[in-house]
């Protein structure tokens, strides 16, 4: 066992004693803190630890917590890593992680061993390289979005919308040029005077068409609602009238050719 983990071995069992406890699975907590450590010896026996302490040391990487799973709260602010894959990513019950002071350089990688982390509210990467990113706010707010607090600041429900329109172009640009999901008016009332069979006067006749999916963007949502709904496909329904079906003793006795049944067509749009 490396030097930095036989001290922090240590470290823990003088904990473990001070506080009388004598079995790794009543270890909730652990502060292993400010003292300079490199190096972190496998927590892998404390199976049910939901806080750890590892703030102020100079951890280059973290691979000591491979099979906490139950960590709630982790503090790795104030060391020297420069990378996190793999060694966070199975920490889907975090809800708290510093990590701002240190040297984090790749945003991509960094956020993509994160985005697991459903449960996680509170994070912290500032004074990372990474952090002077362009739009480095927006894409973390993007990417995880059960964030509430960013680097000590409250995520707005503005920068949701904005992250969202600048990541998700696409879908940003097809909601804003149709009318679906939208609160539509409708068309106007008609008199009885109009013909039903007549198109709104409020829709151009050079905007009818018959397939509503050639249509152009329209920049009124209302036009494009009217304009579909004038132009939607006639439904038709057809019933046998059984009532007029002669029985067979009524084709017997009956002179000359029965009376045909009778197909009542019901359309509507």
């Amino acid at each position: 066992m490396a030097g930095g983990e036989q001290e922090a071995l240590q470290t823990i069992e003088a904990q473990l004693e001070e506080r009388g406890i004598r079995k790794d699975i009543d270890v909730t907590l652990l502060y292993l803190s400010d003292r300079n450590l490199k190096e972190v010896c496998d927590l892998g026996r404390f199976k049910i630890l939901r806080y750890l302490w590892l703030n102020g040391n100079k951890l280059r990487r973290i691979d000591c917590i491979l099979n906490n799973f139950r960590l709630s709260e982790l503090y790795l602010e104030n060391n020297e890593l420069i990378d996190i894959s793999g060694a966070l990513g199975h920490l889907t019950c975090l809800q708290v992680l510093m990590l701002h002071n240190n040297q984090l350089t790749k945003l991509e990688e960094v956020v993509r061993e994160l985005r697991p982390m459903q449960a996680l509210r509170v994070l912290n990467l500032f004074n990372n390289p990474l952090a002077q990113e362009n739009e480095y706010r927006s894409y973390v707010i993007h990417n995880l979005p059960s964030v509430e607090l960013l680097d000590r600041q409250e995520v707005l429900q503005s920068e949701r919308d904005r992250a969202w329109r600048m990541y998700e172009q696409e879908q940003y640009l097809l909601r804003e040029t149709i009318a679906f999901g939208r609160r539509a008016e409708g068309l106007p009332p008609r008199t009885r005077s109009q013909d039903r069979h007549t198109r709104p006067s409020t829709i151009p006749e050079k905007d009818v068409v018959a397939n509503n999916f050639d249509m152009p963007p329209h920049e009124n949502p209302n036009h494009a609602v009217a304009l579909r709904s004038v132009s939607r496909a006639v439904m038709q329904y057809s019933m046998f009238d059984w009532s007029k079906v002669p029985k067979s003793e009524q084709r017997r006795l009956a002179e000359g050719s029965p009376e045909l049944p009778q197909i009542m067509t019901i359309r509507f749009k």
